[in-house]
């Protein structure tokens, strides 16, 4: 069913990604985050919040990579990048929260800032490699490379034919259907 070339091609790709100095800076940082969280009680109500959102800023950090270089064009690229840039800009804020709310431990923090500086760094060679002629048209117009220009007709307002036999079965009659109906 599957080519062994695939799982061979996977596996480069996947080692690849993985020994990019950028996802392994990303990869520690999640590790002195994850340990920094452990001491952080769920139940306690602002510490726990702000717990899952420096996990998830963390997590970003190598997830994004991955999702950009396996999309390779230079606007996946690009869209990615942003996300991982407000990721670190956050974690390097997060100090401030947990110091706000008392956490006893801020000060390791301190460690996490450090890392993402570093991370910073790795991470302005990283965009500056990015392919600028292998890209599609971003008719958001936010990711396309220096010098592309919108078409014209992405300035045109797309019609959405409302009454048009596309509509997938499970739409037809959805809003149809009576209160009482549903139960």
């Amino acid at each position: 069913m599957f080519d062994n070339d695939d799982d061979k091609d996977f596996e480069s790709s996947y080692d690849r990604v993985h020994k990019m100095p950028l996802y392994q800076k990303g990869a520690e940082i999640l590790d002195i985050v994850r340990c920094i969280a452990d001491l952080i009680d769920d139940e306690d109500g602002e510490l726990g919040f702000a717990k899952r959102l420096m996990l998830e800023d963390a997590y970003m950090l190598t997830a994004k990579i991955a999702n950009a270089e396996g999309g390779d064009t230079y606007g996946i690229r690009m869209e990615n990048a942003a996300i991982i840039r407000k990721a670190g800009n956050n974690l390097k804020l997060h100090l401030h929260t947990l110091r706000m709310f008392g956490f006893e431990h801020a000060d390791y923090y301190l460690m996490v800032r450090q890392k993402v500086e570093e991370y910073r760094l790795l991470f302005i060679d990283w965009v500056a490699s990015f392919d600028q002629s292998n890209y599609f048209i971003d008719n958001w117009g936010l990711f396309n490379p220096p010098g592309v220009t919108l078409p014209p007709d992405a300035y045109e307002v797309e019609t959405i034919d409302l009454d048009n036999n596309d509509t997938p079965d499970w739409v037809n009659g959805f809003f149809d259907e009576d209160e009482d109906d549903i139960s």
